[in-house]
């Protein structure tokens, strides 16, 4: 049996169809509805287009066929498992009490709230009938599961909420997350209660390291950050560049880290031979204050921009989601390079300033064509940051 979910969902389950053939008795694909090449199908497969980021009633309907495929597993078989990035938002099933509508309002709010995936994981995982290894423990069989991490750390726990590893993370540390997020009154109360109830005992705990039911679930990452940098670092040294790689993750509030960001790259770089290409990956985060339209790449390099003369005359800088979304938008990122600030006076723009607090970057670099588009690429490993001096 076959499970396959994510923005890579659908090249993974055709290797999967390739490799394995007539052995799969059954599989199902779930995937975004922009998912490239949406339209094939794969033998032995049901496809579902379901909701992301935000669940929708096919999202709960693909996480239910999930668990019934579990369910149907035969003790000398096994579940094949193919994760990848937004499979949390993918494969959903309300926890006994809970709805769908519950979820949603969750995840919105906490995504608006500037959630990191790791607080956002913890939430989720408790309010599911699924994740936080509970598909492993419906299994029948042996449950083998691969994932292309999305996540910063690669830990297989928050990679789509780890539906088939142990979580070590606890009904009270989702309360504090909605604490720390706008507070506990800011959620269904359905939602409170459930939580509350399981940090008084009155609830089953997710599987937790040790758990004898997951004895038989074995989960491999294969595809991380790391694999999409070395991507860029082959490709810059073909056109000249020496490389520096930046092994520490970019993380936190998109605008504060890309201010970090420049003033580290401007401090080391003095010294180093041109042409200079830096690199650098992780996942950051928006507090949504504003009305506008962006993403946390375009945010990143707005609010890079007033401090690109650090980098020197000639400096470039660009951040992409590898996914080719980035937020609720058309666009992968953007760029900046000397001529940006330019060409913004020309097209009548106020200062990036305004435009960053008012969350609305997109605007900003439509006017100035500074734009990254790559279409969804169908796989995700986090964002990549780049920065070109000649």
């Amino acid at each position: 049996m076959v499970v396959a979910a994510g923005k890579a969902s659908r090249a993974m389950a055709r290797v999967a169809a390739e490799r394995l053939g007539s052995q799969i008795r059954a599989g199902l694909l779930v995937c975004r509805p922009d998912s490239v090449g949406s339209g094939m199908s794969i033998g032995g497969f049901e496809s579902i287009a379901a909701g992301h980021p935000l669940p929708d009633a096919e999202s709960e309907r693909a996480g239910r066929k999930a668990l019934a495929l579990a369910e149907a597993l035969e003790a000398d078989e096994t579940l094949l498992v193919l994760l990848s990035g937004g499979t949390s938002a993918l494969l959903t099933v309300p926890a006994d009490g809970l709805t769908l509508d519950d979820k949603r309002r969750v995840t919105e709010r906490l995504l608006m709230a500037g959630a990191d995936i790791h607080a956002l994981n913890t939430v989720r995982k408790h309010l599911s009938a699924i994740k936080a290894g509970w598909l492993a423990v419906r299994a029948g069989g042996r449950c083998l599961a691969y994932a292309i991490s999305d996540v910063v750390g690669d830990d297989p726990s928050v990679i789509a909420s780890g539906p088939t590893v142990h979580d070590s993370s606890t009904y009270q540390d989702a309360l504090d997350v909605l604490g720390t997020h706008d507070g506990l009154d800011a959620y269904p109360s359905a939602v409170i209660g459930h939580l509350e109830g399981g940090a008084a005992g009155r609830a089953a705990e997710t599987p937790k390291p040790g758990d004898p039911r997951l004895a038989r679930a074995r989960t491999c990452v294969i595809g991380t950050r790391r694999d999409a940098i070395e991507g860029v670092v082959a490709a810059a040294q073909c056109r000249g560049y020496h490389v520096v790689t930046i092994e520490a993750p970019v993380v936190g509030e998109s605008r504060v880290a890309a201010r970090r960001h420049v003033s580290a790259i401007a401090a080391r770089a003095i010294n180093l031979p041109r042409p200079l290409c830096v690199v650098s990956a992780g996942e950051t985060t928006v507090r949504v204050a504003g009305r506008g339209s962006g993403g946390r790449n375009q945010e990143f390099v707005l609010a890079a921009l007033p401090l690109m003369e650090m980098l020197g005359a000639s400096a470039a800088l660009a951040s992409i989601g590898t996914d080719g979304v980035d937020g609720p938008t058309d666009a992968a990122g953007a760029l900046a390079d000397p001529a940006t600030l330019d060409r913004a006076r020309s097209a009548g723009l106020e200062s990036p300033a305004r435009y960053l607090a008012d969350n609305n970057a997109y605007a900003f670099f439509a006017a100035t064509g500074d734009l990254i588009h790559t279409g969804p690429t169908d796989t995700n490993v986090g964002d990549l940051q780049v920065v070109l001096l000649a």
